[in-house]
């Protein structure tokens, strides 16, 4: 029997302050934080995908990918009692709306400076995604 296969894509949103970039993270019914995200459906391109589930996901609609910037992590998680192997390709993308209207899929949200967005998320990988938009911001 073979491992499933989980596909997903998901945004680092960014909207610029006069104090700089803060960035958006969701709190997750199981209380880790991170970006949002979904699964591609069929038909749908990465882009596509993170527009829409972004879109569900916080209410924002003002959405405009950075070109040039997408980082794809893999990780392996349980579900079933079955190991699933999840792909995500994830977009940096600036948004000028900060109402965020949650879907019932998450449980808060909040809009952070990259330092203590760092603080705050809950994965190695989500870190090292932070780092790589703050990375591409340098070479602008």
């Amino acid at each position: 029997m073979s491992r499933p296969e989980e596909r997903s894509a998901g945004a680092l949103i960014f909207n610029r302050t006069p104090e700089g970039r803060r960035y958006l993270l969701l709190r997750y019914p199981a209380g880790h934080w991170d970006f949002p995200k979904g699964n591609i459906e069929k038909g749908e391109s990465p882009e596509q995908t993170m527009i829409r589930e972004v879109r569900e996901e916080t209410g924002l609609v003002d959405i405009v990918p950075v070109p040039g910037f997408m980082k794809v992590i893999e990780y392996f998680y349980k579900r079933d009692g079955r190991t699933v192997h999840k792909q995500v390709t994830f977009f940096l993308a600036e948004s000028k709306e900060e109402k965020v209207v949650l879907s019932f899929e998450h449980r808060d949200y909040v809009w952070l400076s990259r330092e203590e967005a760092l603080k705050v998320v809950t994965y190695p990988n989500s870190t090292m995604l932070l780092r790589a938009a703050e990375d591409s911001f340098k070479n602008q």
